[in-house]
């Protein structure tokens, strides 16, 4: 039996993975590492886009929102290569894991085979704008406990990128997710992303077992103070916003 072998290096990035293991590890704490999705020079580029403001369709002060501290910028349409790419590969991945999800927690799994078909489906709702994010940490930025659903239609899994080495570029940083479980304290977790490594976690929520089967437990994520230094982050969100 052959096996076949992609050309595409986004999507090759994304295979090396231990599937089996991520998908056992979001089961278990809602979020997982991932491979390097990006090559340090990439990361480097994706972090020199920042200040190119035709590149963003909009920009958000978190302190002036009471979402933290810190400044993120939602890049506008078509995306810049590494982020469109990234979520092509990246969608037929999580879908399985989705799809799963929902069906043990006894909800219709609306998502189609393609992300291009899930977006059109998002777009036909009137959830039209763009959410992939390049957010921008510096010393005492932090990111508050929150959840991007951003309408009706949500993806289950999201992904973000660390494009600074920690360590040397910056410290603290550490990326946060909060689990509200049914009948129980709250738990958390903290995770150092390495350079140009990715995370995939969940968008709102994740199935537990219970005595009657399976609930679902809230998640929430955000990041903590960056103590030191300066860290940037690529978010990619699977659905578009009302």
């Amino acid at each position: 039996m052959s096996t076949r072998v992609t050309t595409d290096p986004w999507q090759a990035r994304v295979d090396s993975g231990d599937w089996a293991a991520i998908t056992a590890e979001l089961n278990e704490y809602g979020g997982a590492r991932l491979p390097a999705l990006l090559t340090p020079e990439e990361a480097g580029q994706i972090r020199g886009l920042y200040d190119q403001g035709r590149r963003f369709r909009s920009t958000v002060n978190m302190s002036r929102h009471r979402f933290g501290e810190g400044e993120y910028r939602y890049f506008a349409t078509p995306y810049p290569e590494p982020v469109e790419r990234l979520k092509q590969a990246l969608y037929p991945r999580l879908l399985p894991i989705a799809r799963d999800w929902w069906a043990k927690l006894g909800r219709p799994a609306p998502w189609p085979d393609t992300l291009d078909e899930w977006l059109r489906m998002c777009h036909d709702a009137g959830q039209v704008r763009s959410t992939a994010i390049l957010l921008r940490y510096g010393a005492g930025d932090w990111n508050a406990l929150h959840r991007d659903l951003y309408g009706d239609l949500v993806f289950p899994l999201q992904v973000v990128i660390n494009l600074n080495e920690p360590g040397a570029d910056h410290e603290g940083g550490e990326f946060l997710l909060m689990e509200q479980r049914p009948r129980a304290q709250s738990r958390g977790t903290a995770t150092l992303l390495p350079h140009c490594h990715g995370y995939v976690f969940t968008t709102r929520d994740r199935p537990v077992r219970s005595a009657r089967g399976w609930s679902a437990a809230p998640v929430r994520h955000g990041v903590s103070v960056i103590r030191s230094g300066q860290r940037h982050t690529l978010g990619l969100v699977f659905h578009d916003a009302a």
